[in-house]
């Protein structure tokens, strides 16, 4: 019986050669994060009013996305093993699972479905045509906030929070992309039929990458220690949660989804009423002599 076993199986943790194989494991969460992303492109393009289903699991998939790219970074950081080609790599799927996918969604679901019949057809194609503009300001937007991601150096929000807290400067870009699969898995893959609900569309696609590209503070789930002990009560609510979310994703990830935005929006007037300045002190009156 060889003793020496067990030390062997612990050196070769530590060698070179198990940490370089160690590296695959979280690209293959970032792989499933582009397989997603494309999965998502290509249910939208097979989508029309008479398969909606197609749209629906589009939303599906980016939501997919979004788990597997919080776990190919934490599964990084707990093995140890994040690298620059990881970070580059998990960068590139991001644009095209949060950027690319989603603004495809988005454009195709709330403008193509528009009826021809019930509308001015010169008022629907303009529609259309501001609906590519406000899809790509939301692509070009999700983009510019992974770059200014890469390149920041303990970046600040401008509405600093509680000392401690972990925070994203402006929304991620996931966050975003969860904003619009949750709109379109809420009303199940039913595309857009009127005019006015395209317009609101369109205004509320800008304004998402409008708030990923501001310095505003949104909360960030990487403050959270999974290795630390926590109360057992989380346990249950977590699970509850799990069980909501399975049954009734449609209103739990919406809501999710809406009270992450408006979190964002309340940090971000709390911090300006605060920095109010206070009106200025009047001038004390000057004292006038008696005059004999």
């Amino acid at each position: 019986m060889n003793l020496s076993h067990p030390m062997r199986r612990k050196d070769d943790i530590k060698s070179p050669r198990f940490r370089k194989g160690m590296f695959i494991l979280p690209s293959l969460f970032t792989c499933g994060n582009i397989a997603a992303g494309y999965y998502a492109i290509s249910q939208t393009i097979q989508g029309s009013i008479s398969d909606p289903w197609h749209y629906d699991m589009a939303a599906k998939a980016i939501g997919l996305a979004i788990l597997f790219d919080g776990l190919d970074g934490r599964i990084a950081r707990l093995t140890n093993t994040a690298s620059d080609f990881g970070r580059e790599l998990d960068s590139l799927a991001d644009v095209i699972a949060f950027g690319a996918a989603p603004a495809i969604l988005a454009w195709i679901w709330g403008f193509h479905a528009l009826p021809l019949q019930f509308l001015n057809p010169e008022l629907r194609t303009k529609l259309v045509h501001l609906g590519a503009v406000a899809t790509f300001i939301f692509l070009v937007a999700g983009a510019s906030r992974l770059a200014r991601f890469n390149i920041q150096k303990n970046a600040v929000p401008s509405n600093p929070g509680r000392p401690g807290r972990k925070y994203f400067v402006g929304m991620p870009i996931p966050a975003g992309a969860g904003m619009i699969a949750a709109i379109v898995h809420f009303f199940h893959g039913e595309p857009l039929t009127t005019w006015w609900f395209s317009a609101i569309w369109i205004a509320f696609v800008i304004s998402i990458g409008f708030l990923m590209v501001s310095t505003w503070r949104f909360w960030s789930p990487k403050g959270i220690d999974f290795r630390a002990r926590q109360r057992f009560q989380i346990i249950i609510l977590l699970g509850a949660f799990i069980y909501l979310a399975w049954h009734f994703s449609d209103w739990v990830l919406f809501i999710c989804a809406m009270l992450y935005l408006v979190s964002g929006l309340i940090a971000r007037l709390s911090f300006a009423l605060r920095r109010r300045p206070a009106p200025p002190e009047p001038y004390p009156s000057a004292s006038h002599p008696d005059i004999a």
